[in-house]
């Protein structure tokens, strides 16, 4: 895996998630940098979680190597279309302080809204997963002004087809059985539940609440490949503690302690 980037793409930072069970490697400027979502995409994942997990959209990898680090029982595979951001995951698996995971993680460089066939042939195969998480874009190229920076935009920008190529990739890639995660804005709920219908079934809806009393401003979904089961909408999670920038303890023991969310397998 080459990890050396390009002269402009060089200043980088060293983060530490999980209370340091994970290491990131990402840029410093110009692009996506990964934090809280990522961090609960992981977190949302069973305890009882096993096989192989792809994470499609994966950036510099921070939700794939904090669910491999979380649970021993899973592999994962990280997938990832820029090639600068993929070789900061790379450089990632060699850290020596994520040792304790790196092995159970490969990267793969692929197109996730791509037509089926070039899917197909960059690796992503049909039923490879038994869990994918993703944290797709969260704006609509009609609804927001793209950021200046081209890679920013990209990270953050989903293009004129939305939700539909990532539910598409999702939908052939997990077997039938295995669980789809997906963190996405809360104002997008519904877009995103129209694409998983027909796709996938005993949906799950987790709030994410800034503050006790605050709406909602993301939601966790997970669902199951192919069930009939019918959708529930859980209670959810609070973020801080009062008017400040402190987390609840329930946060904190995801943040720093690299907790689960408790959430529990369907079927």
């Amino acid at each position: 895996m080459n990890t050396h980037l390009p002269p402009h793409e060089t200043e980088t930072t060293r983060d530490a998630f999980l209370g340091g069970r994970v290491y990131v490697h990402q840029p410093r400027h110009g692009r996506h940098r990964a934090g809280l979502d990522a961090v609960y995409l992981a977190a949302a994942l069973p305890e009882e979680t096993s096989g192989h997990v792809v994470d499609l959209g994966a950036g510099v990898g921070t939700a794939g190597f904090c669910a491999a680090a979380r649970l021993a029982d899973i592999s994962v595979t990280l997938v990832e279309l820029d090639p600068t951001v993929l070789a900061l995951a790379g450089r990632g698996l060699e850290d020596p302080e994520n040792v304790a995971f790196t092995d159970r993680v490969s990267l793969l460089e692929a197109d996730i809204t791509a037509k089926g066939s070039l899917r197909h042939a960059a690796g992503l195969t049909p039923s490879m997963a038994d869990h994918a998480i993703m944290n797709p874009p969260y704006y609509e190229a009609d609804r927001f002004r793209a950021s200046p920076k081209e890679a920013r935009a990209g990270a953050h920008m989903l293009d004129e087809r939305g939700l539909e190529p990532w539910a598409k990739t999702a939908t052939d890639i997990v077997r039938d059985g295995g669980s789809l995660t997906v963190i996405f804005r809360a104002d997008g709920l519904q877009h995103l539940l129209d694409v998983l219908q027909g796709r996938f079934g005993a949906i799950d809806v987790i709030p994410l609440r800034p503050r006790h009393d605050a709406a909602a401003t993301r939601v966790l979904i997970r669902a199951i490949r192919a069930s009939k089961a019918p959708f529930r909408l859980l209670p959810g999670f609070v973020l801080h503690e009062g008017e400040g920038s402190g987390f609840t303890s329930q946060a904190r023991s995801v943040m720093r302690d690299g907790q689960g969310l408790g959430l529990s397998m369907r079927r």
